[in-house]
């Protein structure tokens, strides 16, 4: 393939790429980008108990990670207590077990949160999480409007991709904006969500598609701010953020990004009316494609995710995690996670990259797949609308039926050989020479948490947390915002299993019709 100025007779400077930090943000959302401050590298980390993944937080900040990110254990997403039946098999495994506000405590301690910003990969229980944490920040002395950080608090993409989700869609969604509505007001340096395209990528989707129903997603959210919060558009704009993955096609990952900023800041001006430029940047984070990483002989891993890395990188990334090369067999040893820092900062310190604001701007190979990438998200996007919108295709199982297809497709091709993995499908070994230590987690995280729930529900005042669930109730069935009520009800060291079932008999659960 040989690309020319044939192929982007159509390209205009101004209207397609501007100058870095400025609209329309192709070229990045700063007018620096890295040659003043480089990206975060902030390291998705946690697992166990809040001691283990403390430990882990300052091994990590200790290697000169910038950024802290919260993994919670599934209990935790779906608002189970450890010791509730559906808990057993599944506490601490896939992050850190987080039942009352005193593991909250332990899980930062010693870690001043004025002085790093942290991310959480929460959704149905974010309200909670982000209440224990604004305790959490009290008790440190630290007032809340000063904390800097994200909360994930993207409930539509766990219909479409994900799978933990715990209330019908309208009822999460109107928690999800009394989050944004809170932290427009109360925390004005976090980030009130990170609408992600990353778990819509790795349940399959293509580089499009992870665009579309990212970008259509926040679409929601912001209707969904202004309509039912009153809410000028540019109170809350500026504060939203996003979450992509990076994959293996390097070039065409690079330019996914720079449409993404594209696209939304045409949307952000001409849908919602934006004023203020800030509220037309998409800023994101990345996180390297864990769906790409094998089994097989998985030292290759660490190549992959340095490509991919250096992909997001060069789109222009405000933060990026890199993937150990160990995660296809378990989580990350502390070996492999400073492997994959060190990915970073490599890039960053010794090759001269971010010495060059967006040094692929103007490629005609970059430009023309920029464009085409472009053409595709807004067919989608039009299509979508013209179906009624988000929770429309949700209920009709359109963006379901859309990613099933899409990694049927990739899987097969994989099979086919037509797409080529080294080590698995080229290139193979007959047995495997990688010997290494993998991290376990065993049952006595399971004993250990369920010890300290019994003991702080001795210790607490059972009648004082007994009123607050039911103000609690109460402000839901009013529809008034919950995170005040929430924040009152986790100081008093309810658990999350406690406050989640309230909403629960106020929202109901939701089911997920079959759309197969």
């Amino acid at each position: 393939m040989l690309i020319s100025p044939d192929n982007i007779k159509d390209f205009n400077y101004e209207h397609d790429l501007g100058n870095p930090g400025e609209f329309p943000f192709t070229r990045g959302v700063y007018s620096t980008m890295y040659t003043s401050r480089l990206w975060t590298m902030r390291q998705y980390a946690g697992f166990g108990t809040a001691e283990e993944s403390n430990r882990r937080y300052k091994y990590l900040l200790k290697q000169g990670q910038t950024g802290l990110s919260v993994a919670f254990d599934l209990p935790t997403q779906m608002g189970y207590d450890s010791n509730h039946p559906l808990a057993e098999g599944e506490v601490g495994k896939t992050g850190v077990a987080i039942d009352t506000l005193e593991d909250m405590e332990i899980l930062f301690h010693g870690i001043s949160l004025d002085k790093v910003s942290v991310s959480m990969t929460i959704n149905s229980t974010a309200a909670i999480l982000l209440a224990m944490y604004i305790a959490v920040a009290e008790k440190q002395g630290i007032h809340k409007s000063i904390l800097a950080g994200t909360v994930q608090n993207d409930i539509l993409k766990e219909y479409i991709a994900r799978g933990t989700y715990i209330y019908p869609p309208a009822a999460s969604i109107k928690i999800a904006v009394d989050i944004i509505e809170y932290c427009s007001k109360e925390l004005p340096k976090w980030n009130t969500i990170s609408v992600s395209g990353y778990h819509i990528r790795e349940a399959g989707a293509t580089a499009a598609q992870e665009i579309a129903f990212t970008l259509v997603n926040g679409m929601t959210y912001v209707q969904y701010a202004i309509e039912r919060s009153n809410l000028n558009v540019d109170s809350f704009a500026p504060r939203l953020s996003f979450f992509f993955n990076v994959h293996n096609d390097f070039f065409e990952e690079i330019a996914k990004f720079r449409a993404a900023r594209r696209i939304w800041a045409r949307i952000m001006k001409n849908k919602f009316k934006a004023r203020n430029p800030k509220s037309c940047m998409l800023r994101f984070h990345t996180q390297t494609a864990g769906s790409t990483l094998t089994a097989q002989e998985p030292n290759n891993n660490a190549i992959r995710v340095a490509f991919q890395a250096l992909a997001a990188v060069l789109g222009g990334t405000q933060s990026l995690h890199t993937n150990s090369f160990d995660e296809a067999l378990a989580l990350p040893t502390e070996d492999s996670v400073k492997l994959a820092l060190r990915t970073q900062q490599i890039i960053a310190y010794e090759t001269r990259i971010p010495e060059v604001i967006d040094p692929l701007g103007g490629s005609y190979y970059l430009e023309f797949l920029t464009s085409k990438l472009e053409k595709e998200v807004n067919k989608y996007l039009e299509k979508i609308v013209a179906m009624g919108g988000t929770l429309a295709a949700i209920e009709n199982g359109y963006f379901q039926k859309e990613i099933h297809r899409s990694a049927y497709q990739y899987q097969k091709a994989i099979e086919n050989a037509k797409i080529n993995v080294v080590g698995v499908n080229v290139f193979m070994t007959e047995k495997s020479t990688n010997k290494f230590p993998v991290l376990k987690v065993t049952s006595k995280i399971l004993k250990k948490q369920i010890r300290r729930i019994e003991d702080i529900k001795r210790r607490r005042d059972s009648t004082k947390i007994k009123t607050l669930l039911n103000n609690l109730k109460r402000s839901a069935i009013d529809n008034l915002n919950l995170i005040d009520p929430i924040l009152r009800c986790v100081k008093e060291y309810a658990t999350i299993g406690e406050i989640s079932d309230i909403l629960r008999e106020v929202y109901g659960k939701y089911k997920e019709k079959n759309i197969l």
